[in-house]
């Protein structure tokens, strides 16, 4: 099992959790691993100094939690051709982070949308060599680039696979987010991304169009041992009332489905 710190995104932004208190309740709640978001770190951006990550990558080895990952939000769709150079080495930044951190994963996102006056491949035509530079740095220290579909540039499974069949690399994979696949059936397009995925974004919800229904994670189940999976399962919940409520909550879910 494993959880995504922007489960607790609202506390962690407000400033009444810090990662430690992420790391104590995956602790408490028996969460084998976890992705500490990039946006949480002080100084974000920025990456945090080196006596931070080494005294929260102690905090999680004491407490038998692997940090699997971090994350950050880069953009790859912009047309400026500087403002990707700076994108690049924000996400090469942060997987010198995980490195330090002794993960194995930092996630990335492809663009927020596809830019006025452009074509989808014109994109991918420069959104590709900076995912295999990406790639290419993470292999060198032993870091995957996941790719968060979102829902944003990239909106269904065989645009997702385009891009990573285009860069690729061993290096670099899909996080595969549930609640982001809103075109088609979602579980038919969760069955088709699993080949690719290396980890997970489990929500509560899934989409079919601009309909929300909640998540059935025996079907899912299903899927995961149709098609095989072996790694971390990641929950992030995201619903309404006091964070740690909730993702308990969803987690017990979860876990009565999938354990």
């Amino acid at each position: 099992m494993g959880l995504n710190a922007y489960s607790f995104n609202k506390p962690l932004t407000d400033g009444k959790m810090t990662l430690d208190d992420v790391i104590d309740y995956c602790a408490e709640q028996g969460i084998d691993g976890v992705d500490l978001t990039g946006y949480y770190f002080p100084g974000y951006p920025n990456v945090a100094p080196d006596d931070f990550l080494y005294r929260l990558k102690r905090r999680a080895f004491v407490n038998g939690v692997s940090i699997t990952g971090t994350g950050v939000r880069n953009d790859f769709a912009l047309p400026d051709a500087s403002s990707r150079r700076g994108h690049i080495a924000l996400v090469k930044d942060w997987i010198d982070v995980a490195a330090k951190l002794g993960a194995d994963m930092v996630r990335v996102f492809s663009g927020r949308e596809l830019p006025k006056g452009y074509t989808f491949d014109q994109v991918l035509s420069w959104m590709v060599p900076a995912f295999q530079e990406c790639a290419a740095y993470g292999a060198k220290h032993g870091v995957l680039v996941g790719l968060q579909h979102h829902d944003d540039f990239l909106k269904t499974a065989a645009e997702t696979i385009r891009v990573v069949e285009a860069v690729g690399s061993e290096w670099f994979t899909v996080i595969l987010d549930v609640g982001s696949l809103r075109q088609d059936d979602p579980y038919a397009e969760i069955e088709k991304l699993l080949p690719y995925a290396s980890n997970w974004q489990i929500k509560e919800h899934v989409w079919y169009g601009t309909e929300k229904k909640p998540i059935d994670l025996r079907r899912l189940r299903g899927i995961i041992e149709r098609v095989g999976y072996r790694g971390f399962a990641p929950v992030e919940a995201l619903g309404p009332g006091d964070a740690r409520t909730v993702v308990t909550a969803f987690l017990k879910q979860v876990r009565t489905a999938l354990g």
